[in-house]
């Protein structure tokens, strides 16, 4: 078999990728479509192997499909420049830096539900399901402050988080 005579099953193995994610970069034009032997099978150029390893460790490095055809066109672009590359990474750990504050966001909460109950007591009681179906929700993800007093049942020494003495 010549280099640049590759099936799709070998060019899967060489980079470890799936012969249906092969067909759905192709579809996607992350890859070119290759030309068909006289039989129907593709005949892939070598070079898709170079291009599904890329793919794949910018998908590694959180880059979406969409950003990353817009990488492979910037690497083949005339009149691409290594700003504009820069650009996007840039722009990507923005998005990193934004994710990492908001799971932060979302550890507080779900910290501070977890301090609300002992784990004890009829779920019909319990704190967190309580704050959940509050309607004090701020983008699907409630907002985890105490609950009033008067808002917890009547068993709340079950549930709630235990009192230093």
């Amino acid at each position: 078999m010549k280099e640049n005579d590759l099936t799709i099953g070998k060019v899967a193995r060489l980079t470890a990728a799936g012969i249906e994610t092969i067909r759905f970069y192709e579809r996607q034009g992350l890859i070119p479509a290759p030309p068909r032997r006289d039989s129907g099978y593709r005949q892939y150029p070598s070079a898709t192997i170079e291009r599904v390893r890329f793919i794949k460790r910018a998908k590694d490095l959180g880059f979406t499909l969409a950003e990353i055809k817009e990488l492979l066109d910037l690497s083949v672009g005339p009149k691409a420049t290594c700003a504009a590359v820069k650009r996007k990474a840039d722009e990507k750990i923005n998005e990193v830096d934004a994710k990492i504050t908001d799971l932060k966001r979302i550890k507080r909460a779900l910290s501070r539900l977890t301090a609300q109950c002992r784990g004890k007591g009829p779920i019909s009681e319990c704190p967190i399901l309580e704050n959940l179906k509050s309607k004090e929700s701020k983008g699907g993800v409630a907002t985890a402050q105490p609950l009033p007093a008067g808002a917890l049942p009547a068993t709340r020494e079950r549930c709630a988080p235990r009192r230093k003495s």
